[in-house]
């Protein structure tokens, strides 16, 4: 029986309830009361709450100062009202929360407690939908309770998270206000509650990628101090969700603050940030509505800062929220009018309901109708309010959601109750969605599609301040096999990176979807164990059969012997295959394969031929293979996938300017690489500047050499390119010629003044431990001292306990007098080779002596010699270079790298084309005279090695290349070095081959590239043998001009000759250094 239609109760009915509530002297008696009184409304009819003055008698009980009994008995009354009557009361018990709360601050821990239990009980009743209605009531409490009742409620509002996510993210905006202002409340408890509470709110938000930025979040809340580096993080981070409501709430007064600060870093790093967040904020009316208050700030920045750079940077931030949608002056974005919206619900819900729960007006019978209970009244507001957001969220499918903001409020107001509420409910549904239907029809159309399609989803990818694609679409076809083209820092790697790590928006998870990425090396992995086992202990592969797993390696070319070696003894190529392996036993939906080689994986491509169910996506600059292997090209354009079907050639034949893709010179980037330094002593390019002679090494640990009795030379004409398979011994014998490593038999020659740049197999070897520099601090850093730091590093340049002890031998004069050595203190030339400063030890620098290199050498002290030459070599090339910022940022954009990433990115969110531009860049900085290049086609993309190839070609230093990319190598070296089994084999010395730049011969001397002397002296490309390796040049050049008779100087000539040198000597005693030569130099 619905309780319109019960009879009247009196309050006498009540009262025995009432008075055994308010006189129990114990918890159970209490609890026992409490229920029998839920149990007799319940019997009853909700309509008693009121008309019996039930809840009012129980606020009486909570306001009795006097009574902790009675104060107790209320909370275990609200407490069983809300465990008996169910989610039905809930709207009628809200108002009671206040009254609760104020319980929080009793003296009583008893009632405390039953206050607690109380809430809880009550809050739980609510649905999600019902979120920012409960918010508004705790917020209030919150804003006016004392201490302990506000830790209440923030506890309070945290428990939402867990069961009401998505509802408490659309409350951000409003409540996370609330929630700060309680940060800064006096009492450290509320302060620390209210910072758990913005913690667990924080969590809410739909956004992937600020997940691990949430604790520095919410202490910027806290602490304001906390903001640049906040700032910081957060232009560091990869943004590939789209931004919404919730997360701007959270961000944009951070911004606020941000923008505010006095430093321009932060400043920059800021207007950065907004310009790149505006861009994946696609609602225009989320856009207006939170991002107008950054206006102001952003435009004072763009008129008003120091730096030229951080105003651009503001320009484009303002543009950027221009076209948003945001303005300073504008009119707000049109507002939701809830009141409006309520009250159309509530309308149509009262002309719904049966007429024995309304009454009808004899005026206007066809409503509204007027609710024949104030408490049904109360509980349709409440309802109205709820079916309000639904209406507005176009919530019309699921029924059930209908059934719990509707239905369940209605259950004891009808007749047949759960039944007849759940069927008006569905009748309410059913009349707002025919309306909304009427309202926004549309035609559907269906798109054939061909073959099952693996992900169909618009997103949007970023790195901190570069928006790499915006809002595009990635749609992925079984079978098919996708070639990503693009430019160096376009973002494929990010692509394929946030692809295996799940971040893009809607991709399908593991479970759906098996993705399976394949890099250059293994990462974090441990590498002492065999390879068979390494794969074995795989978590994901461990119901494999161990002979499934030997199959597989040996079908990669691991044979048994080479399956017991350990993974850290393996080369770079022999990883790769590895991973490979590891990948096909994953049975992968979708492959990963970033930057491979084609020399390691030649064998793949029949692999991914035959796969009919494997979908790849391949980032490859071996552009024959991707040829051979694609069945689609996906290109980036204007940020945004474009999808072509066919392979390479047919994309080049209609996008001809793609041909950097085929041809080295057809490039639009350019290189410029600074001229090698002079040699002192070399007149020739052909004589001999770094010579090996009969070298053998072995790796620690191992019984065969890596390389065995190697002889080979370089002169400042060779173009030399070092071939061989993988793990024959190419970098082991790069590493021998720079310096990295020394031999265990024979001897290397370096020309004491020549300066070798050398980029490593892996980029990051270079730069591994300055992650946390901008490319410009690196280079900054490396080369402030006026010389290059890392040369001071090499393990050939470390003393040995042998060679320490050499430094106690004593050196006995003509005179008989005995002096140690204490360090070189300069150099300069001596006939054909040097002489060096010696200071001694315990003599003052008047003592210094100077003794000729082959004494020094024949004493034993070869390696402090070299060392001396090294830092001597890298000061010649360095120490006349200006470390200004603008000239190092020149330096960058020479060698290919952006110079805003240059000046304002960490190196750690470099890509790997980026990185090894540096590393390039880092290594031309003190202009050596050799070039060293290990796998620079691993990295760069077709367009960055055409660029590259065209600066070496027009060099005029020495360069050598390590490469499995024939093309790159054999349009540039006439000369080939072949490593195999650890023995190398010299071929040709023919001219450079032309054929494979697409715009001839480059003019001789000119252009930017070119280096002080002509290139008309440098035959890089002689046709006739090279006596460098003879050593033939070494005794002089044949005819040499007769030497002219010197001119007799004036007297005033010689004064200012002795004026000068008076003046440079003055100068060494007083600042100290090498001493200058008397020389009749100026």
């Amino acid at each position: 029986m619905s309780p319109v239609a019960m009879p009247a109760v009196s309050d006498d009915h009540f009262g025995p309830f009432l008075d055994a509530l308010r006189i129990a002297s114990t918890a159970p008696d209490a609890k026992a009361a409490a229920d029998r009184l839920a149990r007799e409304v319940s019997k009853v009819g909700y309509e008693s709450l009121r008309d019996s003055h039930v809840i009012t008698a129980l606020h009486s009980f909570a306001n009795n100062k006097k009574s902790g009994y009675e104060r107790e008995s209320a909370a275990m009354g609200f407490e069983s009202f809300a465990l008996v009557l169910g989610a039905p009361c809930a709207p009628l018990l809200l108002p009671s929360l206040s009254v609760l709360y104020d319980l929080y601050m009793d003296k009583g821990e008893v009632v405390r407690n039953a206050a607690a239990a109380a809430t809880k009980a009550i809050l739980k009743l609510f649905p999600p939908e019902a979120t920012g209605i409960v918010f508004r009531t705790l917020e209030d409490i919150l804003e006016k309770g004392k201490w302990r009742s506000k830790v209440g409620v923030l506890e309070s509002i945290k428990t939402f998270v867990s069961h009401a996510r998505d509802a408490v993210g659309e409350q951000l905006a409003i409540t996370i206000p609330k929630v700060e202002a309680a940060m800064h409340d006096t009492k450290a408890e509320v302060s620390s509650a209210a910072i758990k509470c913005a913690t667990a709110l924080c969590s809410s938000l739909a956004n992937a990628d600020l997940t691990p930025h949430i604790p520095s979040l919410v202490k910027c809340m806290s602490n304001p101090d906390s903001v640049p580096a906040c700032i910081k993080s957060l232009s560091s981070t990869t943004f590939v969700s789209e931004v919404t409501a919730p997360a701007l709430a959270v961000l944009v007064p951070l911004l606020l603050r941000a923008l505010n600060d006095r430093s321009m870093e932060v400043q920059r790093r800021t207007v950065v940030v907004i310009d790149n967040l505006v861009k994946l904020v696609r609602d225009p009316n989320i856009a207006a509505t939170y991002l107008n208050p950054l206006f102001d700030g952003v435009e004072k920045i763009a008129k008003g800062a120091a730096f030229p750079e951080v105003r651009a940077f503001a320009e484009t931030a303002l543009n950027t929220l221009t076209k948003s949608g945001a303005s300073k002056d504008g009119p707000p974005p049109a507002q939701r009018n809830i009141a409006d919206e309520t009250a159309y619900a509530s309308t149509a819900i009262l002309t719904l309901l049966p007429h024995d729960l309304v009454a009808v007006s004899a005026s206007r019978p066809n409503g509204p109708h007027t609710p024949r209970h104030s408490l049904l009244a109360d509980i349709i507001t409440f309802v109205s309010s709820l079916t309000a957001d639904l209406i507005y969220a176009r919530h019309f499918a699921d029924a059930n959601q209908w059934k719990r903001c509707v239905g369940v409020y209605f259950t004891p107001w009808f007749p047949g109750g759960a039944d007849d509420a759940t069927a008006f409910a569905e009748q309410v549904r059913s009349h707002f969605a025919a309306i909304d239907k009427a309202k926004n029809a549309s035609t559907l159309s269906n798109d054939d599609e061909e073959g099952e399609v693996l992900c169909n989803t618009v997103f949007s990818l970023a790195y901190g301040a570069l928006l790499l694609l915006s809002h595009t679409t990635l749609r992925l076809v079984r079978g098919h096999r996708y070639g990503i083209l693009g430019t160096n820092g376009s973002g494929k790697s990010t692509l394929m990176r946030q692809l295996r790590e799940g971040k893009v928006e809607n991709f399908p998870p593991q479970s759906e979807l098996r993705c399976v990425m394949v890099e250059h090396s293994l990462q974090g992995e441990d590498t002492s164990l065999s390879i068979i086992d390494f794969i074995a202990s795989d978590k994901q592969l461990a119901d494999i059969p161990r002979e499934k797993i030997r199959q597989q390696l040996a079908e990669v070319g691991f044979d048994d012997a080479r399956q017991a070696d350990t993974v850290g003894g393996l080369s770079g190529g022999w990883k790769m295959k590895l991973e490979l392996a590891r990948a096909m036993l994953y049975n992968a939906d979708l492959l990963l394969l970033d930057e491979l080689d084609r020399a390691s994986v030649q064998w793949l491509q029949q692999y991914l031929m035959a796969q009919k169910r494997v979908t790849c996506l391949i980032v490859s600059h071996d552009s024959g293979f991707l040829d051979v292997v694609t069945t689609d090209i996906i290109h980036y354009e204007s940020k945004k996938l474009v999808y072509y079907p066919g392979n390479l050639s047919t994309f080049v034949e209609n996008h001809p300017e793609a041909k950097s893709y085929y041809t080295l010179a057809a490039t639009s980037v350019k290189f410029a690489f600074p001229p090698p330094g002079s040699l002192m002593g070399v007149r020739s390019n052909t004589r001999a500047i770094l010579k090996m002679t009969n070298c053998t090494y072995t790796y620690p640990g191992r019984s065969t050499p890596s390389l065995y009795n190697v002889s080979c030379a370089l002169s400042l004409s060779s173009r030399v390119g070092i071939i061989g398979p993988n793990g024959a011994g190419k970098s082991t014998l790069i590493k021998l010629l720079t310096g990295e490593t020394e031999p265990q038999e024979g001897s290397v020659y370096k020309h004491p003044a020549l300066r070798i740049g050398y980029v490593s197999q892996h980029a990051t070897h270079h730069i591994e431990r300055h992650l946390e520099k901008t490319p410009i601090q690196y280079i900054s850093w490396r080369f402030q001292d006026g010389h290059d730091r890392e040369i001071l590093e090499k393990a050939t340049r470390v003393l040995t306990d042998a060679e320490k002890a050499q430094l106690e031998v004593e050196f006995v004069g003509k005179n008989g007098q005995r002096r140690k050595l204490e360090m070189i203190m300069g150099r300069q030339k001596l006939k054909k080779s040097f002489q060096y400063e010696i200071k001694w030890r315990g003599f003052d620098h008047r003592f210094n002596t100077w003794i000729p290199r082959e004494e020094l050498l024949e004493k034993g002290f070869t390696k402090l010699v070299q060392q001396f030459d090294d830092l001597e070599a890298s000061r010649e090339g360095a120490g006349f270079r200006d470390t200004s910022t603008h000239i190092i940022r020149k330096h960058l954009e020479d060698i290919g790298l952006d110079g805003d990433i240059a000046q304002y990115n960490e190196i750690s969110g470099l890509s790997g084309g980026q990185k090894i531009k540096l590393v390039i860049a880092a290594c031309l900085w003190n202009n050596p005279q050799i070039c060293v290049l290990d796998e620079p086609s691993n990295f760069l993309d077709r367009e960055a090695l055409g660029g590259l190839a065209v600066a070496i070609r027009d060099w005029a230093g020495a360069v050598v290349i390590i490469s499995h990319n024939e093309e790159f190598v054999t349009a540039l070296c006439p000369e080939i070095w072949h490593v195999n089994g650890g023995r190398m084999t010299q071929q040709g010395k023919a001219a450079v081959v032309e054929d494979a730049f697409a715009d001839a011969k480059s003019p001789k001397g000119s252009g930017s590239n070119t280096p002080v002397r002509s290139r008309l002296q440098t035959p890089a490309g002689s046709a006739f043998a090279t006596p460098a390796g003879s050593g033939a040049e070494d005794k002089g050049a044949a005819g040499t001009p007769p030497v002219k008779k010197k001119k007799k100087m004036t007297r005033n000539q010689i004064k200012a000759q002795e004026e000068r040198r008076r003046v440079r000597k003055f100068n060494w005693l007083n600042l100290g250094g090498p001493k200058p030569e008397d020389t009749d130099s100026d």
